[in-house]
């Protein structure tokens, strides 16, 4: 089999997230690219990568694996470093497996961030997780901060989704990474499908994965204490249950929403509530290009994203006290969707795609290949 130029490399493809948005938009840069990765779930990721060329590992046979990849925590080290790919440049998107694949020619790491659940387990497994889990973290954390910092070493060049993740990075790895922030997914100008005809607009909007991090317990419970306002939930995860029985009657929830759906929910918000430890401020950037401000934790990948006062609002901490000021300040607030909508396409697919390829043409010419699209 002849060499690959560039191959795309993910830990796993089993979700609906910004991180496989990304996988998506480097398919797009790099057409002939494959993808390697652990698991796919095809009914679980976007369905556009039933058209793509994803290969997978021995692990993905069996189903258990494929419904949760964190029950297969303990096996992922070996078999991450199983994954040969024999490419010219590997460009490897991370969040603590795909950067430990191996690589017969030049590895270009994009990281969402040092592994949450190797630096961080308690948070990223939050109260859902199970106790082999727990325990395998336990017995394996210092066999595996050592897999993971080899695995970082074994890169050509780092890049990071954002400040707050260059500096963890350096903290983790003491590698130098240069920020290049996830391409938001702009609106087209065809007509949307609606998501429900029934949601009447005016609603905030919630967009997240049903995660202890994520902190939309307590933007639900702020949503408590407004009854004159609305709430729509988009997201699932292990939480769900937990969330839908502490919701109020004007808090809704929806998932799987197709792209054209998930626009007309952005479209038809007030404005965008989030209050998670993100590595990448992803849905304030969506709610501009829809025209939409927001109020955000003042953390992490948010503090990239949003311009206090122009695009959205910060608040301090992720309780419901904050969470009800915020809201109540943004609703009161004029802002200006054509701002909104210039802040967005800053962060839009063609920039990312120049620069990413830009970063594989220089590996590349280290090597002395060219490179092909």
């Amino acid at each position: 089999m002849a060499r690959d130029r560039v191959a795309i490399a993910h830990d796993y493809l089993t979700q609906r997230g910004g991180a496989e948005r990304v996988v998506l938009a480097l398919s797009r840069a790099f057409p002939a690219a494959p993808i390697f990765t652990t698991l796919y779930d095809e009914d679980g990721t976007y369905p556009e990568f039933r058209d793509l060329d994803v290969r997978t590992t021995a692990l993905n046979r069996l189903s258990v694996f494929r419904r949760d990849h964190r029950a297969a925590l303990p096996l992922l080290p070996i078999v991450s470093s199983s994954v040969k790919i024999d490419a010219d440049v590997v460009v490897a998107s991370s969040s603590g497996w795909s950067h430990g694949f191996r690589a017969s020619g030049k590895k270009l790491v994009y990281c969402y961030s040092p592994a949450r659940w190797l630096y961080d387990g308690s948070t990223y497994l939050g109260d859902s997780a199970r106790a082999h889990q727990a325990l395998a973290l336990r017995l394996l954390g210092g066999p595996l901060r050592q897999w993971d910092r080899a695995a970082a070493r074994s890169a050509d060049r780092y890049l990071a989704i954002s400040s707050v993740t260059q500096k963890r990075i350096k903290d983790a790895y003491g590698i130098d990474a240069r920020v290049l922030p996830a391409p938001v997914n702009l609106p087209t100008d065809t007509s949307p499908e609606e998501a429900d005809p029934a949601l009447e607009p005016g609603y905030f909007l919630a967009v997240s994965r049903l995660l202890p991090y994520k902190n939309v317990l307590p933007i639900i419970e702020a949503f408590g204490r407004m009854p004159y306002r609305r709430l729509v939930v988009v997201g699932s995860g292990p939480q769900k249950a937990t969330l839908q029985n502490r919701a109020t009657a004007n808090v809704a929830f929806l998932e799987e929403l197709t792209d054209a759906q998930m626009a007309s929910v952005y479209r038809r918000c007030s404005g965008l509530v989030a209050a998670s430890f993100e590595d990448f401020g992803l849905t304030p950037l969506e709610a501009a290009a829809h025209g939409k401000p927001c109020a955000v934790l003042r953390w992490g990948g948010f503090l990239d994203t949003v311009i206090d006062g122009q695009t959205g609002l910060y608040f301090e901490r992720p309780l419901v006290s904050d969470i009800v000021a915020a809201v109540e300040e943004l609703s009161e607030r004029e802002w200006d969707p054509i701002r909104l909508k210039a802040h967005a396409q800053s962060f839009g697919e063609t920039v990312f795609v120049s620069k990413i390829r830009t970063y594989v043409q220089e590996l590349l010419m280290e090597s002395d290949l060219p490179v092909h699209h």
